[in-house]
């Protein structure tokens, strides 16, 4: 190897933009995602498989899971809890292609999807509910009675 001087005054200059493609080309390979090119090439976009955002929340009485499902029939999912594992799979079909529309960018994805959640001890697995409404998958998981925290009393002498 070489050891160059550095001259400002020479043609080809060091382009940051064209150094944080090829950090973020190297960062998609690290990370198992398909680089996509849009624009004709000029611009990079990473797609990874296509998984739901989620909201989990919690009150005294239960777990609350809500799954954005956009574009996802109601018969595409499916909610199972065991072994102490929440599951929620399901698939996002693409439309089909016809002669008269073209696609100029498509960055949604498209395909199968699960999540899966460690169940909390105190979550009831035999009462657990969901119910699908406007694109929204809503997961209710009630706390077991008996493994809720009880306060005891100490009598002090």
């Amino acid at each position: 190897m070489k050891l160059q001087k550095w001259n400002p005054m020479e043609t080809t200059r060091w382009d940051p933009f064209q150094e944080m493609e090829a950090l973020q080309e190297r960062m998609s390979r690290i990370f198992g995602l398909t680089p996509l090119r849009g624009n004709g090439g000029k611009e990079d976009l990473s797609a990874s498989e296509w998984m739901p955002l989620v909201d989990v929340t919690e009150d005294d009485q239960e777990y609350l899971i809500k799954a954005e499902l956009p574009e996802v029939k109601k018969e595409d999912v499916k909610v199972t809890a065991e072994n102490g594992v929440l599951r929620i799979t399901g698939e996002r079909k693409y439309e089909k292609e016809t002669k008269t529309k073209k696609e100029h960018r498509m960055e949604r994805s498209y395909g199968r999807f699960e999540r899966s959640f460690a169940l909390p001890e105190d979550a009831s697995t035999a009462k657990v509910s969901a119910e699908f409404k406007d694109g929204m998958l809503k997961v209710h998981l009630p706390k077991d009675e008996n493994a809720k925290p009880k306060a005891i009393e100490v009598k002090v002498n």
